[in-house]
């Protein structure tokens, strides 16, 4: 019987620099991605002084950007919503900060408290709503950065542009 370790015939990986991967500056990974989304979410004097509630509209304000992807910090008054659409080319993380929101897709509806995240492809539909009593705050990571929103109609599912 062999009483060698994996690290006695190996050696000792962190002392062997070539081997280390470098630590990337941005984000290139879907997991990097909602990491990243996490991070800020922990973060909430990076944040918190910058929200703003406007009971016509909901208020946006571009939080960060970085190579190919934006980060966008939303307020979202009760009541309010986006509207059936979907990110055009973008794929994306939506990161509940405050309060709940509601998703809603072909499939169904959830629930997203503080804290929940939701991954996304490009072309994938969806609806989010502040169904709640409470004001909630959303972050939001787009890759490539948000160039377009296409609205849908819940009817009939087709697509109108719309420029942001």
């Amino acid at each position: 019987m062999n009483s060698d370790s994996d690290l006695q015939i190996a050696g000792d990986i962190l002392a062997v620099q070539h081997l280390l991967q470098p630590a990337r500056e941005h984000p290139a990974t879907v997991a990097e991605f909602a990491g990243l989304a996490r991070s800020i979410a922990a973060d909430r004097a990076q944040w918190a002084h910058l929200v703003e509630y406007d009971a016509t509209t909901r208020w946006y304000h571009r939080l960060g950007t970085g190579p190919g992807y934006e980060i966008w910090l939303l307020s979202w008054v009760p009541g309010q919503g986006s509207g059936l659409h979907d990110h055009g080319p973008s794929s994306g993380v939506l990161t509940v900060l405050e309060g709940e929101l509601t998703e809603r897709t072909a499939r169904g509806e959830r629930s997203l408290e503080a804290g929940a995240q939701r991954v996304f492809a490009p072309g994938y539909a969806h609806e989010v709503v502040n169904d709640s009593l409470e004001p909630a705050v959303s972050l939001h990571v787009y890759y490539p950065g948000l160039t377009e929103m296409l609205m849908h109609t819940a009817v009939s599912c087709t697509t109108e542009p719309v420029s942001v």
